[in-house]
């Protein structure tokens, strides 16, 4: 019975790991990087998805846009609408499961004056006119818009129909306006509306920015507005499917086929794809980093069994068995692989923290990752050490006495 116990073949194990502390650290070397590499490429991949999705999720999962259909048309010429958006929409669809708020939008024809001023300069030279857009009260909520300065329009001025615009925040550089404090007028089609709000931004609907917007009531009593051209709904997150199905049914029962819906996908696929596509180059660096480390720590436990075959042989001689051998050289490998994964790990949780923090991010790492890592060490160790350990076991005790002495 050789005595060689469990705490005996741990000891030695350590003690062999230790015993060159600058091999050990070249050692580590490759299986750190792999592993820092794995490490913060998972971590990066999913924290890059999550800021994606987080803005995807805010602007467009968050959007829906119904719209008259069109039939085909004839070369140059647009086919004719298939429906036509009622002017209650909004209040037809804001019961739907899942519908925050809704909206109507209408584009007046590129025929319409704007001016900031009735008084033309010949030498001046003439700029495009500013779009006019009509849209209900609702409609910042919808485009999750902000009013820079000034106010929106509410139901009020809608049941009136002021003569009341609110300036795209290019609309406005380009007339000349920044402020409303003094009431501001422009002119659309030579009459004076007065300029109650600038926007600042837009989630949605960035032409807006563009834009002289009027309300909706307003722009059919002065400006001979026919017909919305879409219904915009603002959804909860993930309602997409279920009120893209359900909205033409609720604005028009009779024709529901008749509507084009724009809604937004799941963003599950999106994460999806986007980990996909970070992962699959730096999981390669990663591989190939701990390839190296393994034949790393191969070549260092070869150089070992072949510098201690005195001490084999001498151990062989007090009776040590060839597994137990085997086992001492086994855990010395699987050590240094286990202790190149803890490093490797906390270099890279440190890399994706530093990372996060510069870009103003926040991290997100899977709980089984940084577990994974080091257990992935400690495998890339065994695997290393395999052949050494079985080389150091086939030593002969006669042979390695004689070479040792």
């Amino acid at each position: 019975m050789s005595g060689f116990r469990v705490h005996d073949l741990v000891r030695e194990s350590l003690e062999g790991v230790g015993a060159r502390p600058s091999r050990l650290f070249i050692t580590l070397a490759g299986t750190v990087l792999g592993i820092t590499s794995l490490i913060m490429t998972i971590g990066m991949a999913q924290t890059a998805s999550g800021q994606i999705a987080s803005q995807f999720d805010a602007v467009a999962a968050t959007r829906v846009t119904v719209e008259p259909g069109k039939t085909p048309g004839e070369g140059d010429r647009e086919g004719k609408p298939t429906a036509r958006i009622p002017w209650d929409a909004p209040e037809r669809v804001s019961d739907l499961a899942g519908v925050v708020d809704a909206a109507l939008v209408a584009e007046l024809p590129a025929g319409i004056t704007v001016e900031a001023v009735q008084v033309h300069d010949p030498a001046e030279t003439p700029r495009a006119p500013a779009a006019v857009v009509a849209g209900t009260a609702d409609l910042l909520d919808v485009v999750q818009g902000t009013v820079e300065t000034g106010r929106w329009f509410d139901t009020g001025y809608e049941a009136r129909a002021d003569r009341v615009v609110v300036l795209g925040a290019n609309a406005a550089e380009k007339l000349g306006i920044n402020r409303v404090s003094g009431q501001p007028a422009i002119f659309i089609d030579d009459r004076a509306y007065t300029v109650i709000g600038i926007l600042g931004d837009v989630g949605a609907r960035k032409t807006l920015l563009d834009t002289v917007i009027i309300p909706v009531a307003t722009a059919r009593e002065q400006l001979d507005l026919r017909a919305p051209s879409s219904l915009d709904i603002r959804i909860d997150i993930g309602a997409g499917p279920v009120v893209a199905r359900q909205a033409p049914l609720a604005v028009d029962p009779n024709n529901p086929a008749g509507y084009r819906v724009s809604a937004p996908s799941s963003g599950g696929a999106l994460q999806e794809g986007i980990e996909s596509d970070i992962n699959v180059l730096f999981v390669v660096i990663g591989v190939v980093a701990l390839l190296g480390g393994g034949i790393g720590i191969a070549n260092v436990t070869l150089l070992s069994v072949s510098e201690r075959r005195g001490e084999i042989g001498l151990r062989r001689a007090l009776g040590a068995r060839t597994r137990e051998i085997a086992r001492q050289f086994m855990l010395e490998s699987v050590t240094t692989g286990l202790l190149g994964g803890l490093i490797g790990v906390a270099l890279g949780l440190f890399g994706l923290l530093a990372v996060c923090f510069v870009q103003q991010w926040t991290p997100v790492l899977a709980p089984w990752a940084a577990p994974a890592g080091v257990l992935l060490g400690a495998v890339v160790g065994w695997a290393a050490g395999t052949y050494p350990a079985l080389a150091a076991a086939r030593v002969e005790p006669v042979d390695a006495l004689r070479d040792g002495g």
